[in-house]
């Protein structure tokens, strides 16, 4: 017995070891990002070929434009007259060159048609020069979608899943040229808060300056905070931006209720507090019924036979329940009480927009 209590706690032991270590705070990484280091979106325009009849139809000029002069720079003369384009579409590509990417390396590329194309799949992407907001090309995109739907039919009836008229290639673009970007650290860094706080950016000063034991970071406003590089870090800046990023802050954030009447979707925050508040809700239900009697007249006797529409009404209140909100409950508790009325998601929207009438709502209110 005593054996098989001490294999039971050696056991508890070495498992709380083995146990992940539970964390509330978020990494400087995820909630703020380097001034300058930045996507850069590119586009552009190409057709898609090797569609088995689900392209563009002939009546979409700017296919057959584009593909009698892709055939012409090929030295192929064709008579745009003659040209079918049932198997072709015209299509808009569309990616974000990564910061730093260099040269040869590939990204992601999304295909969307823009003519009349029932759909994309088993197309292939032609040579498609992807330029940015200055008209200089940085990728050329080529190669098979993925497509990920389907669609068949007939005249009589249609199947489709998903989207079809929109696909990817990855890593379908390659780079063909860099962004210039050099990663200038003589007046120090500048981090952009995702969120803009003071709460938060004060913490992530406070946390920094007390991990590296000197004030190298300062707050400039809510949104931004300037940072210092070390003298012990001159000469190994990327050590340095990693160990930073690695930071654990606690952000905060503005109480906050968001819904959509659309869907009946309610997310609250954790911050969510109530005034003394009484809410009480209840349900109208109407129900009408209509029935059809047909009326007969009796046998030898003169008459005609006529439907005769007849309606039922049910009018069902629920009960209204009253429940009375302390000052300063919890979103725990608010949860816990309207569900005790019966609320439905779309029932608790109309209740948290009068409760915020009332003034009793300590958080914004944003409806989708």
């Amino acid at each position: 017995m005593v054996e098989r209590l001490s294999k039971i706690v050696t056991f508890v032991i070495l498992a709380l070891f083995c146990m992940p270590t539970i964390s509330q705070g978020a990494r400087i990484k995820d909630i703020a990002q380097m001034e300058g280091v930045r996507n850069n979106q590119l586009i552009g325009y190409g057709l898609v070929v090797g569609l088995n009849g689900t392209g563009d139809s002939n009546g979409t000029e700017f296919t057959i434009q584009s593909l009698v002069n892709m055939m012409e720079r090929l030295g192929i003369k064709v008579d745009p007259n003659q040209v079918k384009v049932n198997n072709v579409a015209a299509a808009m590509v569309t990616a974000d060159l990564p910061p730093f990417a260099k040269i040869g390396s590939g990204i992601d590329v999304q295909v969307s048609s823009v003519g009349d194309a029932k759909s994309l799949t088993g197309g292939t992407l032609l040579m498609t020069p992807l330029k940015g907001p200055d008209g200089q090309v940085y990728a050329v995109a080529q190669g098979p979608l993925v497509i990920g739907a389907l669609a068949f039919g007939g005249k009589a009836a249609t199947v489709q899943k998903n989207h079809p008229t929109v696909g990817r290639i990855p890593g379908g673009a390659l780079i063909e040229q860099e962004v210039p970007f050099a990663l200038n650290t003589q007046n120090g860094l500048t981090y952009r808060l995702q969120q803009a706080d003071f709460t938060t950016v004060s913490r992530m000063t406070a946390v920094i300056n007390s991990h590296f034991g000197e004030r190298i970071a300062n707050a400039i406003d809510s949104g931004s905070l300037h940072i210092d590089i070390p003298m012990t870090f001159q000469n190994a800046t990327i050590g340095f931006i990693a160990t930073l990023e690695g930071l654990e802050v606690n952000p905060d954030s503005v109480a906050r209720i968001v819904v959509n009447e659309k869907t009946g979707t309610i997310v609250m925050g954790s911050d969510v507090r109530l005034a003394t508040v009484a809410v009480s809700h209840a349900n109208l239900s109407l129900v009408i019924t209509e029935s059809a009697n047909v009326s007969q007249p009796n046998p030898l006797a003169q008459g005609q036979t006529v439907v005769v529409p007849q309606t039922a009404i049910d009018v069902k209140e629920a009960e209204s329940n009253l429940v009375v909100l302390k000052m300063g409950v919890s979103i725990g508790d608010v949860a816990t009480a309207l569900n005790a009325i019966g609320a439905s998601p779309r029932d608790l929207i109309a209740i948290f927009q009068a409760i915020k009438a009332s003034g009793a709502l300590h958080a914004e209110l944003v409806v989708l």
